[in-house]
């Protein structure tokens, strides 16, 4: 008698492990939120405890939706830089989300993997701003970080999106529990909003 197939595995969010010393396992209750607003309001199955990968791991793959963050020093060997590209290139995503302070150290680490393209502004307009969700005007400003206004940055290969970085907004903070910031509970809701929108943005490329 032959067994029923097995059911599929479970998707799950990944977080980005790098060298360098910046803190990237910061605001470890985001992703699991995350993953649990995306299953309620987008119908989602992914899995609530999310996986860790580094960036020169074939795990990578496994991952179509990458998160990384941190607020220090982001370090990428030529090996791993070439991993990551690959992974990008072949489908993958990889949203950044500056936790303050990490801002010019992605910025060469990105010119490593990509070092042809520029970081460029995405527009309002973009369709990762109008997905589920509506952000007219962009990023939603999560915490005050130097009080700039939030701003949406994208890596774009052969006119896909592979890289979406958010600067002055620190989406990550707004999607942990809520005891943790203390952010009202509409400004958490516009942070799992975008997060959802960057998710879905994503799997529909």
């Amino acid at each position: 008698m032959s067994r029923p197939p097995a059911p599929p595995a479970e998707l799950r969010l990944g977080l980005l492990k790098y060298n360098g010393g910046g803190d990237w396992y910061s605001n470890p209750t985001a992703l699991p939120n995350l993953a649990a607003f995306c299953n309620d309001q987008l119908g989602t199955r992914f899995a609530l405890d999310y996986g860790t990968v580094e960036v020169g791991s074939a795990e990578l793959y496994n991952y179509p939706w990458v998160h990384m963050t941190g607020h220090g020093n982001v370090v990428f060997s030529s090996l791993e830089a070439e991993n990551l590209r690959n992974y990008l290139i072949g489908g993958g995503f990889l949203h950044i989300d500056d936790n303050y302070g990490m801002d010019p150290y992605v910025r060469l680490a990105l010119e490593q993997v990509f070092p042809e393209l520029k970081l460029v502004e995405v527009p309002f307009d973009h369709p990762v701003y109008h997905q589920t969700f509506e952000f007219k005007g962009g990023l939603p400003k999560i915490h005050e970080h130097d009080g700039e206004a939030p701003v949406g940055y994208g890596l774009f290969y052969e006119n896909r999106m592979v890289v979406f970085y958010s600067f002055q907004c620190d989406l990550g903070d707004g999607w942990e529990d809520e005891a943790v910031h203390n952010d009202p509970p509409e400004v958490r809701q516009a942070a799992l909003r975008m997060g959802a929108n960057l998710i879905e943005y994503a799997f529909e490329q």
